[in-house]
């Protein structure tokens, strides 16, 4: 299974619906909290040249945020690069 990693904002509705997302497929995650550290938010804009959160990387992918993470679980496109 690939790594996942998560840039979230502490306030983040729709940080709090990805990481329910890939709990209900039972996925762990990690957690980058851009709140906590200005340096965090400067790596995220860097990583993927925007500025909102979530951002979302399945391995070396960049899915981008709940709305794109939601999109592929609806085309049924999230499963599989859960798998690999």
């Amino acid at each position: 299974m690939p790594k996942i990693v998560i840039y979230t904002g502490r306030l983040c509705p729709y940080c709090t619906m990805a990481k329910k997302l890939f709990e209900r497929k039972g996925v762990s995650y990690a957690e980058i909290d851009v709140d906590s550290q200005p340096n965090l938010r400067q790596e995220l804009i860097q990583k993927t040249r925007r500025r909102t959160v979530p951002q979302i990387f399945i391995g070396d992918r960049h899915i981008g945020g709940f709305d794109d993470l939601h999109a592929l679980d609806m085309q049924q496109q999230l499963d599989p690069l859960l798998l690999d």
